[in-house]
């Protein structure tokens, strides 16, 4: 059976997709079709059904979820740590145009809960947002994937760290990114998604190797430690904790008014 999988450009998904692409473990029968874009594409990618399992925002899931199950391995969770706030001075943001990432970005949900409500919110490609707040086209800017790494090198500062907040209240990690599948198809990849969190994880250096080449010009230290913040505990099997944290962030959007309803969403795990 062919199933199209989708992934972002970023080195912690090549990371996990490593031992997919290269079929390092038992693959149950898929053909895979990969298919890489950046966030924000996958999530509208699977809101068309474009898709038969793909990395989402977990924003994006809470319309996906009528179709797609979530996978218990695959998320990007921080503990204390997420999308940051950056500006070319640390300042109050009432009024202030903000870049965001996407729509259907977790870091614009967050955005939606966390910044004043009369914000204006810009939407820019993820990796041009640094520039533009430094160039001054944004009075601030959402940051997510390397920008919460390497934004001092521009001369910004930090003005809010989502994770740090979410943390600080609710002592759960942040859902951010997660992987979901088709009903039809979720219990088996289940299964494959988390051979091959737990493959790359124990052969790290050859699956950094591959998520090298998805760099976008950081050094090899940076990218490990981006791929080592986001292939976590978490990743491996989001478990009890995890899926509280995906209730909790739902329950505490819709009550923000950052979502209009209230999902429901099943986890699927290995059998």
């Amino acid at each position: 059976m062919k199933v199209r999988v989708g992934h972002s450009p970023d080195p912690d998904d090549a990371f996990m997709f490593y031992p997919i692409k290269f079929k390092k473990i038992d693959l149950r029968g898929y053909e895979v079709e990969e298919v890489v874009e950046d966030i924000e594409t996958l999530n509208k990618m699977a809101l068309k059904g474009e898709l038969d399992v793909t990395a989402v925002s977990a924003h994006a899931y809470a319309y996906l979820a009528p179709k797609f199950d979530v996978l218990s391995s695959g998320a990007s969770m921080g503990k204390g740590y997420g999308p940051v706030v950056v500006a070319r001075e640390a300042k109050e943001l009432s009024g202030a145009r903000v870049a965001i990432p996407g729509e259907l970005t977790t870091a614009a949900l967050l955005a939606k809960m966390y910044l004043p409500k009369d914000v204006e919110f810009v939407v820019i490609k993820f990796d041009e947002i640094p520039q533009a707040v430094a160039r001054g086209e944004v009075d601030a800017g959402v940051l997510i994937h390397e920008g919460q790494l390497t934004y001092p090198k521009l001369g910004l500062k930090k003005v809010m760290d989502f994770g740090e907040l979410w943390y600080e209240e609710t002592g759960l990690p942040l859902p951010l990114g997660l992987d979901v599948a088709k009903w039809e198809v979720s219990q088996d990849w289940a299964e494959i998604w988390y051979e091959a969190v737990k493959w790359s994880l124990e052969n790290p250096k050859e699956a950094l190797s591959h998520a090298l080449k998805f760099a976008r010009g950081l050094d090899e230290d940076t990218t490990e430690k981006f791929v080592r913040m986001y292939v976590n505990e978490y990743t491996l099997d989001m478990g009890e904790e995890g899926e509280e944290a995906l209730r909790e962030l739902y329950k505490r959007a819709y009550k923000s008014k950052a979502l209009d309803f209230l999902p429901e969403f099943k986890v699927v795990r290995p059998s």
